[in-house]
């Protein structure tokens, strides 16, 4: 008899690999699955594992490049490609990849067997192009790795109820690493990507950055949001959840690197990491009326069209048009993706006039810098040292906003580099907190 239905909340079980037979699960992203000569060492990797004694399952994502490549099709019919035959294109890019690891694991020796979204099966909502997970059923999973098979498991992708082929968004090969990690209680879930770990800054700006052997999730999670692109924020939501060690690694190097855990398991130190995003654009509706429901009535327009806000500041009334006038005004700003600006754009001036601004303006020469450390729940005077260590640089801060272990700040786009560099320099290399 199969095994039951097993849920995304089946318990996890954690512990050393060292000396047992484990249950691992490994990720191989598209730099990863490049060609088919790193298809093949992604292969030797994983038969490694096997051979050590643990079960092992492998979740894949496309070829490098080929999801834009299918997207890009799409487009070329039509501007606006209907949201469910979108996921059916881009889901046969790891349809193509787990049979290929597949072969590649039975070309060298051992025995292997692929499943797609719908096969395995994981069961999301019918969000088309960013669809969320609901439960997995583990049950033919389970079966083949009680036979002493390999599994692979094509990543980014899901089936409703309706039994339509979906896709978890840009990144969903991460998430769906986690969940099957989750579902089956796997003691760990392998990341293997083209670095070899989680850097307290992107080496690239930053020559003294250095990889972080361990992290927390709520940390990981915080550079996630802030800019960093080691780990699918959403994977980290879930491996946070649900208690998945998620062990970050090179597909490239056998060095060790970096494990995402519990705060519990680590020395606290102020700050873990900086990071930036140049992702973000601002925008600004000039002399809002300030009373109650006007902010609401921004937002929600805002959150209609589904557009996501990130930091919003609200000035002190200020009514520069008419000082004796009876209501008073305010500026209010925000913040939003760039990819989301042309929506923005499209209805803001309804809003706008809905609020009675007086003018609206919009800024994408920006730039988000950010501090994250769990010690800076313990740590006075972190944001006050950030921000005099901006000013020393002559870095013009345009807004802040902070929670419990991060402190952002937005500034020019042409001080990003700058500024990271010099945050690194006074809370990472050596500086006194």
């Amino acid at each position: 008899m199969a095994p039951p239905h097993t849920s995304v909340d089946a318990p996890h079980q954690q512990g050393s690999l060292a000396g047992r037979m484990a249950l691992v699960v490994q990720k191989f992203g598209g730099t990863s699955m490049g060609s088919i000569e790193r298809i093949k060492n992604a292969a030797a990797r994983t038969v490694a594992a096997h051979l050590e004694g643990h079960r092992v399952v492998v979740i894949v994502s496309a070829m490098a490049g080929e999801t834009n490549r299918l997207l890009r099709l799409a487009r070329e019919v039509t501007a606006v490609p209907d949201a469910r035959e979108m996921d059916a294109l881009a889901a046969t890019g790891e349809q193509v990849s787990s049979a290929l690891m597949a072969i590649a694991i039975h070309a060298q020796g051992h025995r292997a067997r692929s499943f797609l979204g719908h096969q395995m099966k994981v069961l999301t909502d019918s969000a088309f192009t960013k669809a969320r997970i609901k439960a997995i059923d583990a049950s033919k999973v389970q079966e083949a790795l009680a036979a002493g098979e390999i599994v692979v498991v094509a990543g980014f992708q899901g089936v409703d109820e309706q039994g339509n082929i979906t896709t978890l968004g840009r990144g969903g090969s991460d998430t769906s690493a986690v969940a099957v990690a989750a579902a089956l209680g796997a003691d760990v879930c392998e990341i293997f990507t083209d670095v070899d770990g989680v850097y307290t800054t992107d080496p690239n700006v930053c020559p003294t950055a250095r990889k972080i052997d361990k992290i927390s999730y709520e940390e990981m999670l915080e550079l996630a949001s802030l800019g960093a692109k080691v780990l699918q924020i959403r994977s980290v939501e879930m491996a946070m959840k649900y208690g998945v060690p998620v062990h970050v690694r090179s597909s490239f190097s056998s060095a060790p690197g970096t494990l995402v855990t519990h705060e519990g398991d680590l020395e606290q130190v102020v700050v873990t990491g900086v990071a930036y995003d140049k992702s973000e654009a601002r925008v600004m509706l000039v002399g809002v009326r300030d009373q109650p429901g006007v902010v609401a009535t921004i937002f929600s327009a805002l959150a209609e069209h589904n557009v996501s806000v990130d930091m919003i500041i609200q000035n002190v009334s200020v009514d520069a048009r008419d000082p004796g006038a009876p209501v008073p005004h305010t500026d209010v700003t925000f913040t939003v993706a760039k990819s989301d600006l042309t929506r923005v754009r499209s209805v803001i001036d309804e809003i706008g006039r809905d609020v009675g601004a007086a003018d609206v303006r919009f800024d994408e020469d920006i730039a988000k810098v950010s501090i994250v450390g769990l010690g800076m729940r313990s740590h006075a005077g972190v944001a006050a040292k950030m921000f005099r260590i901006l000013a020393e640089h002559g870095i013009n801060i345009q807004a802040i906003s902070t929670s419990e272990i991060k402190v952002s700040c937005l500034v020019a786009t042409k001080y990003t580099e700058l500024a990271v560099r010099a945050l690194h320099e006074a809370f990472l290399d050596g500086g006194s907190s």
